[in-house]
């Protein structure tokens, strides 16, 4: 008996090994089809792109952005090592620290202008990063000490034991962790509270399904209301911050955006009951800290303090004078000062998405740096193109993509470009609220991207769940992609009409 054990498993094994070794040689494969496009693109003779007096420098930008796409797109390697390879690429080759061969042309005027290498080595550290590891350290402290089930308690009490309440509250309560929290996190964290509310429905109907669908919702939406909520939104903040005269606080972000949010959410809980209507009216909810450690009063009320301090901080930025960034600085010193944060809290930040972001920002360095944006802006006759056109098929573009690919890989990808496009025609932006509406909308497009599982980790976290079916979640995301684009797009609109935009 035991024999036929050890087959059952050595051919399970065999299985498996064969199954990795075909995506072993898939990757493979596109990896070299994709590094070929690469050589093809970077060869190409210069006038094929139709860009007038193109240099070689923006050739090999060109080339690398389009390395960039095809890796992000079809996931050969991690998004977070396609940006590294990209930033360490653009140092090497169009810096002025590049190799000496690729710096060496008798006519300066083809070669173009070289970046410093400071610029592109600096988006490692660039201040929304600082931003983005100020909130990755609240998140760890609120776990570590437990606050997070205890605010968790808290803000789902008021919503007493009827389902649709509890139902709102779970979209409600998921929202607002995801505007400060990793959407990741948020939705695995939320996952594990409902487990016992779970239990307690009974196995007919459809209520199970509304409230796991209510966590990725929630975390989708829930992240448009704070510049960190989503990496998309820092993309386009740090962009936007970049031009001249244009200077978007932490609390700016925060009133415009929070009522889309918060109008998307109610939307939602409508739709989940709607479609996933419960057999039992009333439930109760018992939700439990995961964390079995004891932990010392001092160091909850230093992390409620400093929770609390933080975002009234970030709310008032423009009013003490301190930039957001600069503030997300104080969490992290309070707590590596008073130990709650060390060596081990540190390797549980998620450096991937920080240095996935820093290859978005190094991008746009590349494009604008070298002139290759402005170049792009003059070849290419925006200005004679439609607003209507430029913004819906920029979100369109941006909604689809983020369908299918990382929405953070998406905003590095066509923020930059669309930065570009946005400075380039300011005139006929302006009565909109010029690059500024064009680049929130984006953003907006990226978050309310929820389509399949694959297309965000809180839908890829209820889909494992086995309770939602992929049709259930296409068409939950469909309809409230669509209202998405549309309420976003015209809301943010409707600012900048009414003389209140960004």
């Amino acid at each position: 008996m035991s024999y036929i054990c050890d087959l059952k498993k050595t051919l399970k094994n065999i299985y498996k090994i064969k199954i990795m070794s075909k995506i072993n040689n898939s990757k493979f494969i596109k990896g070299i089809i994709t590094f070929a496009i690469f050589l093809i693109v970077w060869l190409l003779p210069s006038t094929i792109f139709g860009i007038p007096d193109l240099t070689m420098t923006e050739q090999r930008v060109i080339a690398i952005f389009v390395l960039a796409a095809l890796l992000w797109i079809l996931e050969i390697f991690p998004a977070w090592v396609t940006s590294v390879l990209i930033i360490v690429m653009l140092v090497l080759t169009t810096s002025d620290s590049a190799f000496w061969f690729l710096k060496q042309n008798s006519d300066v005027t083809a070669l173009g202008t070289l970046v410093s290498y400071k610029s592109y080595v600096r988006t490692f550290a660039d201040p929304i990063i600082m931003l983005f590891l100020g909130g990755f350290v609240l998140a760890i402290a609120t776990t570590k000490t437990g606050i997070d089930v205890q605010l968790a308690k808290v803000m789902l009490k008021p919503f007493g034991n009827k389902f649709n309440n509890v139902l709102l509250g779970f979209i409600l309560v998921t929202a607002m962790f995801s505007m400060f929290i990793s959407n990741t996190a948020t939705a695995a964290m939320m996952l594990a509270f409902m487990a016992p509310v779970l239990k307690a429905l009974p196995e007919e109907g459809k209520g199970k399904l509304g409230l796991v669908m209510a966590i990725p919702i929630g975390a989708n939406i829930g992240g448009i209301g704070t510049p960190i909520g989503t990496p998309p939104n820092a993309i386009a903040l740090q962009s936007l911050n970049e031009l001249p005269n244009i200077n978007i606080g932490f609390g700016d972000w925060v009133i415009h955006m929070l009522p889309i949010a918060l109008i998307l959410l109610f939307i939602s809980w409508l739709l989940l009951r709607r479609l996933f209507p419960s057999n039992k009216k009333t439930i109760e909810l018992d939700i439990k800290s995961t964390n079995k450690n004891e932990v010392p009063r001092r160091d909850k009320l230093i992390v409620s303090i400093t929770f609390g301090v933080t975002i009234i901080l970030w709310m008032l930025d423009k009013v003490i004078g301190v930039n957001s960034n600069v503030i997300a600085l104080i969490p992290i010193a309070v707590f590596c000062l008073t130990g709650i944060i060390g060596k081990k809290e540190l390797k549980e930040i998620n450096w991937s998405v920080l240095w996935m972001v820093a290859g978005g920002i190094a991008l746009g360095v590349g494009l604008n740096e070298t002139h290759l944006a402005a170049d792009l802006i003059n070849a290419i006759p925006f200005n004679t193109w439609s607003v209507p056109l430029i913004i819906l098929g920029s979100c369109l573009i941006c909604w689809t993509l983020s369908t299918f690919i990382s929405n953070t890989a998406t905003a590095a990808l066509l923020v930059p470009i669309l930065c570009a496009v946005g400075v380039g025609m300011e005139d006929s932006l302006a009565s909109i609220g010029g690059v500024t509406t064009l680049l929130v909308c984006v953003a907006i497009s990226a978050s309310v991207a929820m389509v399949l599982p694959i297309s965000t980790p809180p839908n890829a976290l209820a889909h494992s769940t086995g309770l939602i079916q992929q049709k259930d979640m296409e068409k939950v995301g469909l309809i409230m992609g669509t209202l998405g684009l549309i309420i976003g797009i015209g809301m943010t609109i409707g600012y900048n009409l009414l003389g209140i935009g960004l």
